[in-house]
């Protein structure tokens, strides 16, 4: 097992097979100790967050694949905070793509003359690139097609995926009586085909239940218990 990249919020290592194993740890995205998952900056560390991170994105990716989507995952190891991947080419350096449900977030601090907070969204998505020095700048359709990042096709293949992932996470929300107000999904592709990879789990999203904002371990709780 080799050592080949250290994220924010996982350790990447190669296997001798090919493929990789995903260590997850406690920190997560936010600033000033306040959690926030639209944040390129680690804010603080939540004990027990990767354990819970390797669960829900366990229980979310069996239904993604159940589903007949394509992912990277192959298997979790619970004890160990672990995720065992297939290899993924990721597009440019990377894109993160948000499905939104609200006005929250980044969406209020671009669009707070217009949208009023909380508003809904038609599962509205949008794709950003992954460039922490220039703050995950949006980008758009044509500009990702003219760059040579994703063709016109592919984007429209992403959009339909984000949109039934999202979907399906949503689903599972309501039937515990939480409402997902956005979310954010990373894709590669996969033995050539798009994929969604690296996790779905409270460092990723925005949930809600009776007008109140769940934090990760509280939304843990809620689906795991």
């Amino acid at each position: 097992m080799k050592h080949v990249y250290e994220g924010k919020t996982k350790t990447v290592y190669l296997l001798k097979d090919g493929n990789y194993l995903l260590k997850f740890k406690d920190d997560v995205t936010g600033e000033g100790g306040v959690f926030d998952p639209g944040s390129n900056k680690i804010g603080l560390s939540i004990e027990g967050m990767g354990n819970i991170g390797v669960r829900m994105t366990k229980l979310f990716f069996e239904k993604i694949e159940a589903a007949g989507i394509p992912t990277h995952y192959i298997s979790a190891d619970i004890d160990n905070s672990t995720l065992t991947v297939r290899p993924a080419a990721p597009f440019g350096n990377g894109l993160e793509v948000i499905c939104r449900y609200r006005a929250v977030g980044s969406f209020m601090r671009r669009y707070g003359g217009y949208a009023k907070e909380g508003q809904a969204l038609d599962a509205f998505v949008e794709v950003t690139l992954k460039d922490d020095e220039r703050e995950d700048p949006p980008i758009t359709k044509d500009c990702l097609a003219m760059l040579g990042i994703l063709s016109n096709g592919e984007y429209e293949e992403l959009k339909s995926m984000t949109r039934k992932i999202s979907g399906i996470v949503k689903e599972t929300l309501v039937e515990k009586g939480a409402e997902l107000y956005d979310i954010k999904l990373e894709f590669g592709r996969v033995d050539g085909e798009i994929a969604l990879i690296d996790e779905i789990s409270g460092g990723n999203m925005r949930v809600y239940k009776d007008g109140e904002y769940l934090q990760p371990m509280d939304l843990a709780k809620l689906l795991l218990q």
